[in-house]
């Protein structure tokens, strides 16, 4: 465990601070500009230990039940929007499910008018496009055609219909030139077979090749890629645990390794590899540090990088809060964690992290903006700002990631000097001559002046 007293470095830590979140200050607009209010330089030296970033990090969003909707109160979406503008390099939207609606409730009878919304709202706010080509039409998983059963969205298509699915989003690929990335299906759902208690790999296995070869015959420029699993932490002493994806943060579920793997060897092709997870245990909570818990990101990138030569995205992100603290759009825990594991992500060479749920809901995560579906709802929340501020400099892929040896504190460095520092722990960090750090504190300092 490292050590987690500060010493007197952390004076001139905070002399060169702004307080974002987590001190007595407010939090400043999230589009306004940061101004540094002390004249001393931020020593990030003595103290810390900094490692170059793995790889350019694209930091994107995923759309989901409301997200800046057009019957939401107007001026609670323009806030909304005006967040967005600064928080994405990619934004991902789902075919159907997640705010859109069927897109072909009958064979060959098309509804395109909740994605054509999610399209413009991608586009109007000047970002690249994600797909996900998931859910399917209840037609082609056994329903009634013209109806939809929402409470059976996470049922996979029938094998006799992947042809069907792939057609479907080969058409929405023609219909949005935009596009520029589809990942196929979501976290396997649907896909899980209970006699044999595992993946169904082969199936879901050969639904992406039909999807990957039906999009390529019309848009070879998309690049494809899944398949998009959950990475399951269990206890390593679990029946199911791995025994070569293992970490302080338990063990992989090994039928996921099994489904990943099945997938690698059959599949057509691909241009990226999908995944996503917690830092929790399956029905667990986390403790102690937050960056501790993020290393398992960390730990599965590197995994997956040494087994495939493709770019990883993590298509979805959670980041959990220590028993006893509040998860939410509006909680520094929550933003605090998500920052950790942006770092974990950096460190270990991730290529995309999506953050799902931009939008403040009844979610226990990090959001960008609260609830825009109320009358006050889009302003900025404790992770908007230094979010906005890790967009640009984590896609150019020069960041150094710090990590404070004597205090429970870890920090983004640009090359121009400026960073961001995030207390990873429920401590107050004590500064001499300053206010003390609050526990999950974020800040931002800017570059030095000459």
């Amino acid at each position: 465990m490292r050590p987690r007293r500060s010493l007197p470095v952390l004076a001139a830590l905070a002399a060169g601070l702004l307080a974002l979140t987590g001190c007595s200050s407010p939090t400043p607009p999230a589009t306004g500009e940061i101004t540094d209010r002390s004249a001393a330089g931020l020593d990030l030296g003595r103290g810390w230990e900094w490692t170059p970033q793995g790889a350019p990090l694209d930091l994107g969003v995923t759309h989901t039940q409301d997200s800046l909707d057009d019957h939401d109160p107007a001026e609670s979406n323009a806030r909304g929007e005006a967040i967005l503008r600064d928080s994405a390099v990619w934004q991902n939207v789902h075919l159907m499910g997640f705010g859109t609606l069927s897109p072909e409730p009958a064979p060959g009878q098309y509804d395109w008018s909740t994605l054509d919304k999610r399209m413009e709202l991608v586009a109007r706010t000047g970002a690249r496009t994600v797909l996900t080509a998931c859910c399917a039409p209840d037609w082609m998983k056994g329903g009634v055609a013209g109806q939809t059963d929402w409470d059976r969205l996470e049922v996979a298509p029938l094998h006799r219909d992947f042809q069907a699915y792939a057609d479907l989003v080969a058409q929405t690929v023609q219909r949005y030139p935009q596009i520029e990335r589809v990942v196929v299906w979501n976290e396997l759902k649907g896909f899980f077979d209970m006699t044999k208690n595992r993946w169904d790999h082969e199936g879901y296995t050969a639904l992406y090749n039909a999807v990957y070869t039906a999009v390529k015959a019309v848009r070879p420029d998309v690049q494809v890629g899944g398949p998009y699993p959950v990475m399951i932490s269990l206890p390593t002493d679990d029946p199911n645990a791995s025994e070569i994806l293992t970490g302080d943060w338990g063990a992989i579920d090994q039928r996921i390794l099994d489904a990943l793997g099945y997938w690698e060897a059959h599949k057509v092709g691909a241009d990226f590899l999908a995944v996503d997870g917690g830092t929790a245990q399956r029905g667990g909570t986390i403790s102690g540090r937050l960056d501790d818990a993020a290393a398992k990101f960390s730990d599965v990138t590197r995994y997956l990088r040494g087994t495939t030569t493709l770019p990883i995205w993590w298509t979805e992100f959670y980041s959990e809060v220590p028993e006893g603290m509040t998860g939410a759009a509006d909680s520094q825990a929550s933003a605090a964690s998500t920052l950790a594991s942006v770092a974990a992500f950096a460190r270990s060479g991730t290529s995309v992290a999506l953050l799902w749920g931009p939008q403040g809901s009844s979610l226990e995560y990090s959001a960008l903006w609260t609830d825009a579906t109320q009358p006050g709802g889009g302003r900025p929340t404790p992770l908007t700002q230094a979010w906005e501020w890790l967009v640009p400099r984590l896609a150019q892929g020069t960041v150094e990631l710090g990590t404070a040896q004597d205090a429970p504190l870890i920090a983004f460095r640009a090359p121009d000097g400026s960073a961001l520092v995030v207390n990873v722990s429920d401590e107050t960090v004590p500064v001499d001559g300053q206010q003390p750090l609050a526990p999950y504190a974020i800040g931002i300092r800017n570059a030095p002046t000459a």
